[in-house]
C-alpha cells in the first residue's frame, strides 16, 4: 500500500492532483475540527438531476483519492438549502395554486404539493436522500432549516453581522444600481407571514445581536440573526456556510465562477480559509448548446440509467472534469463499452496505471471483474439484424458464443442485453436508414457470402490478399467460429475489391446490411450472429429486402 501511495503522489489522474491541492493546507498539521471536509451543495426547489449526481460522484473521486494519501480522517456533506424561500412555482408538480398560496416561505414550510411529507423541502430532500443511497455514496446529509435553527451558525452569523460593512464591500459592487439600494446579506423571516424576506437592513445592533427591517406593511420589527430568524443571502449564505464548518473542498459548476469569487472573500472577511474549488464544466447538447431543464434539452440522468447502468454514467463523469461535454444519447454506448474496456484492463496493470484507471476511482480498491464478454455497441447490432423485441432472443446468441454463460452466472451482461434491447428500439431502430450496394460493393458482398460457407474459398482470398500485398504470411487455421479468423476474411475481401481507405468497405458492410454507418468489428457480430445467419442478413440485402 505505501508502494501505491508515493505512486499516488504523483499520479496526474486529476482526482490525485486535487486531492494534493487540498493535502497541502494541512501540511503543518491535521484540522483542529479532526477531519477534512468535503461538501456539496443542492438547492431543493426541484429534483436531483444529473448534475447533482455528477457533483457528488466527483466529490467523492476526491475524497477517495485523498484518503489515498493521507491519514487525516475525512466527511463528506451533502448540504440542502432548505431554508431558502420559494421564489416561483415549479412546472413538473401538482397542487400549482396551492404552491402559488406558499411563495417566499421556506422551502422546508412550503406545504408539500405531493402529499407525503411534511414540507417541499422534506419531500426533495427525502429524494435527494433515496437518490444518493441507490448509488451508495458514502455522505452525512446537512439541512439549512436545521443547522440556522439549532444554533449551528449562530456564532458565524453574529461575526457576519459584525462585519456587515465589509460584507457589504464585495457584494454592492457587483450588483446593480437598484440592487444595490434595497440588497443586505441578511433575509429577514418574517414573525408575521413566515416569509422570506428580501429587504433592506435598517438598523444593527451588534452588542444585541439584531437587525431592525421594515415589513411589507411598514412596521419595523427588530430579530435576532441567531436562531434561524434570519437566513444569509446565497453568496454570503456559501461563504458563511465554510467559515463555520471549516470546509475544505467544494467543487461547482463553471457559472458560478464569480460566485465562488465573492463567496472566498466573504469567508476571508469572516476570518477564515476558503476551500479549495474546482470549477467544472457543464454539459452540453447534441448541437453544443448548454443544457437546461427549462429548455428540456440534452440528456437527463433517469434517461441515461433507462439504457445503461450507473457506473458508465460515473465513467462519463470521470472523464476530463475542466472540459466540456456533450451529453446526449449517442454517448451511453461508448461510455459502456469504454468503462468495460478499462475493467479488462485493470487487473494487468501495474500501480500508476491502475491509479490513472477511471475504474479506480469509481471503486476504489474493490474495482469489480467484468462479466460483459459482448460489447454493448455489438449488441446493438445483434438486436438490430434480429430485430430483437427482448433480450431472450439476444441471449440465444450470446449461449452459442459462450455457451458457458447464462443470465444468472454473468448478471451484468443480462443487464446490459436488456438496456441493448430497450436502447436499440427506442433510439437505433427508427433511425435506421438502409441502401441498395453500388457495383462495388456488391461484387466484394456477394464474394464475402461465399467465403463464409466455404472454408477453401476463405482461405483461397486470404492466399491472393497476401500474394498482392507482396507478404508469404502463414494462412491461419479455416475456424468459422473464431472471430479472428471472420475478420481476415471481412479485410481479405475488402482489400481485394480495392476498397481505400478500407473502412470504406466496413462502412458500406454496415449501411447495406444493417442500416447504420458504423459498428464493431464485423468478424466478432458474425461470429456472435452466426456465419449462416450473416450470410442470409447479406443476401436479404443484395435482394433489396432491407431497402
Amino acid at each position: 500500500m505505501s508502494d501505491m501511495r508515493d505512486e499516488a503522489m504523483n499520479s496526474k489522474a486529476w482526482p490525485f492532483e486535487e486531492a494534493r491541492r487540498v493535502l497541502k493546507r494541512y501540511a503543518k498539521g491535521a484540522p483542529e475540527k479532526g477531519y477534512v471536509l468535503f461538501q456539496t451543495g443542492y438547492g431543493p426547489s426541484g429534483l436531483p438531476h444529473i448534475g447533482t449526481f455528477g457533483e457528488v460522484a466527483r466529490t467523492t473521486m476526491v475524497r477517495r483519492a485523498f484518503e489515498m494519501i493521507s491519514d487525516i480522517p475525512t466527511k463528506l456533506i451533502c448540504f440542502s438549502d432548505d431554508m431558502d424561500g420559494l421564489r416561483k412555482v415549479p412546472g413538473n408538480v401538482p397542487n400549482q395554486e396551492q404552491m402559488a398560496e406558499d411563495l417566499n416561505l421556506p422551502l422546508t414550510v412550503v406545504r408539500d404539493p405531493f402529499g407525503t411529507h411534511d414540507s417541499f423541502g422534506a419531500h426533495n430532500n427525502a429524494r435527494l436522500n433515496a437518490f444518493l443511497d441507490s448509488f451508495g455514496f458514502e455522505y452525512e446529509f446537512a439541512s439549512s432549516t436545521e443547522y440556522y435553527k439549532s444554533g449551528r451558525f449562530d456564532e458565524m452569523l453574529l461575526l457576519a453581522l459584525e462585519r456587515f460593512d465589509k460584507i457589504m464591500e464585495i457584494m454592492l459592487p457587483t450588483l446593480g444600481a437598484e440592487r444595490q439600494a434595497t440588497y443586505s446579506p441578511f433575509l429577514p423571516v418574517s414573525p408575521k407571514t413566515g416569509h422570506v424576506l428580501q429587504v433592506p437592513t435598517l438598523e444593527r445592533n451588534v452588542e444585541k445581536g439584531t437587525i431592525v427591517y421594515e415589513e411589507p406593511d411598514g412596521e419595523r420589527v427588530e430579530l435576532p440573526v441567531t436562531g434561524g430568524n434570519v437566513k444569509m443571502q446565497w453568496k454570503p449564505d456559501w461563504a458563511m456556510r465554510w467559515a463555520a464548518l471549516g470546509v475544505d473542498y467544494e467543487m461547482s459548476g463553471k457559472d458560478l465562477i464569480d460566485s465562488v469569487t465573492q463567496a472566498s472573500k466573504i469567508c476571508r472577511a469572516l476570518g477564515q480559509r476558503p476551500p479549495e474549488c474546482l470549477s467544472y464544466e457543464l454539459f452540453n447538447d447534441e448541437e453544443g448548446q448548454k443544457i437546461s431543464k427549462s429548455k428540456g434539452n440534452g440528456l437527463s440522468m433517469e434517461e441515461w440509467l433507462t439504457y445503461a447502468a450507473p457506473e458508465s454514467l460515473q465513467y462519463f463523469m470521470f472523464l476530463k472534469p475542466k472540459t466540456a461535454k456533450r451529453l446526449y444519447f449517442d454517448v451511453i454506448p461508448k461510455a459502456v463499452d469504454e468503462y468495460h474496456q478499462q475493467l479488462r484492463a485493470y487487473p494487468g496493470q501495474d500501480d500508476k496505471q491502475k491509479l490513472a484507471n477511471p475504474v479506480y476511482h469509481i471503486h476504489g480498491h474493490n474495482v469489480p471483474a467484468s462479466d460483459m464478454m459482448v460489447p454493448f455497441s455489438m449488441l446493438l447490432n445483434l438486436a438490430s439484424a434480429s430485430s430483437a423485441e427482448d433480450k431472450d432472443v439476444l441471449w440465444g446468441f450470446i449461449a452459442k458464443y459462450a455457451p458457458e454463460a447464462t443470465p444468472e452466472s454473468h448478471p451484468g451482461m443480462d443487464a446490459a442485453a436488456g438496456f441493448a434491447v430497450r436502447y436499440f428500439n427506442d433510439f437505433v431502430k427508427p433511425a435506421k436508414v438502409y441502401r441498395a450496394p453500388t457495383d462495388q460493393e456488391r461484387v466484394a458482398l456477394e464474394e464475402l457470402a461465399a467465403c463464409f460457407g466455404d472454408a477453401d474459398k476463405a482461405l483461397d482470398a486470404i492466399t491472393r490478399k497476401n500474394a498482392a500485398m507482396g507478404r508469404e504470411d502463414e494462412l491461419p487455421k479455416a475456424d468459422f467460429a473464431d472471430e479472428e479468423f471472420l475478420q481476415s476474411v471481412v479485410f481479405a475481401i475488402g482489400k481485394l475489391h480495392g476498397f481505400e481507405p478500407l473502412r470504406d468497405w466496413f462502412k458500406a458492410i454496415y449501411e447495406v446490411c444493417l442500416g447504420a454507418s458504423q459498428g464493431p468489428r464485423f468478424g466478432g457480430f458474425a461470429a456472435l450472429y452466426g456465419v449462416e445467419e450473416t450470410r442470409a442478413l447479406i443476401a436479404k440485402a443484395l435482394a433489396g429486402d432491407l431497402v
